[in-house]
């Protein structure tokens, strides 16, 4: 009775043991795809902040300039155009300043009207060069622009800074992927290396493969689905007290979608690497076996 007891209690600390090594391991992963995510998220939003100041000619009118606004809004990667007249200019310039331009200059405006430009934020770091190239060299085909101003140190430092960022990502993501793999893989073999004698014993009377595998498959499919629950729980209690204590907004409906697919991919590779390595370690018994 007692070795019954005793052999329960292994086989629940067993089970258990192996639930909380794939929860640990899908928390911090997890939590490494919500920072890939949000940086990805920062970055695209720090690319269409950057305003491109398009200068027109002095003699260009309200309709030409609207004109080419409308031009310049058909372009695939332009986001958004703003139009700014000369006395508009003006009076941003002298609400700057506190002070009327115009009456210090007896009335004359030295200012040209503008179109401010944001572009369409791109998902390859090598793009960003490229398509402010393409824009500029664009717009100064038209006969009523001037010139295209915007700060090109800011621009190089976000291609550096977002090119960098993501290769980084990308290995750590890659690296602690691995490391999962490798985790799990040998907490579910040490659990079904416990399971020896019952491989064994229905090995012996004849039983087949699948047959074998079946119960632990599916058991496998359950450890990467509880593991993965728990460990999103954890991770979005981290993020909820981290949120709330940073007074960040983690939280705006227009993330959810990424969340969505972020806690998909979770429980797919939670799921995946406790199938596989289950699969792996039964059949490996298996054949040691019938050798």
């Amino acid at each position: 009775m007692k070795n019954k007891r005793h052999g329960k209690i292994r086989l629940w600390a067993g089970r258990t043991s192996t639930i909380f090594s794939i929860m640990l391991v899908l928390f911090v992963f997890g939590l490494l795809l919500f920072v890939e995510y949000h940086s990805y998220k920062a970055t695209h939003e720090m690319q269409e902040r950057i305003a491109y100041q398009v200068d027109l000619n002095p003699e260009t009118t309200e309709e030409e300039a609207l004109s080419l606004r409308e031009e310049l809004l058909e372009m695939e990667y332009v986001k958004a155009v703003d139009y700014i007249s000369a006395d508009e200019a003006a009076r941003l310039f002298s609400t700057e300043l506190d002070e009327d331009i115009l009456t210090l200059l007896d009335s004359v405006n030295p200012l040209y009207p503008t179109l401010m430009v944001t572009l369409k934020a791109t998902s390859k770091p090598s793009q960003i060069a490229s398509q402010r190239q393409n824009f500029e060299k664009e717009v100064k085909e038209y006969a009523c622009v001037d010139g295209v101003t915007y700060h090109e140190s800011m621009l190089n430092d976000l291609n550096e800074i977002f090119y960098k960022l993501s290769w980084f990502l990308v290995i750590f993501v890659v690296l602690l992927l691995c490391v999962s793999i490798a985790l799990i893989g040998t907490t579910i073999r040490i659990a079904i290396y416990s399971n020896r004698n019952t491989i064994r014993t229905m090995s012996m009377v004849g039983a087949k493969m699948g047959f074998i595998t079946r119960p632990f498959l599916w058991r496998s499919i359950i450890y990467g689905f509880l593991g993965a629950t728990l460990g999103m729980l954890l991770m979005w209690v981290a993020i909820y007290v981290f949120n709330k204590q940073f007074h960040l907004a983690l939280f705006h409906p227009r993330y959810f979608m990424g969340y969505i697919i972020l806690v998909t991919v979770v429980y797919i590779v939670g799921i995946a690497i406790s199938f596989l390595s289950t699969y792996i370690s039964v059949h490996h018994h298996i054949r040691r076996k019938e050798d």
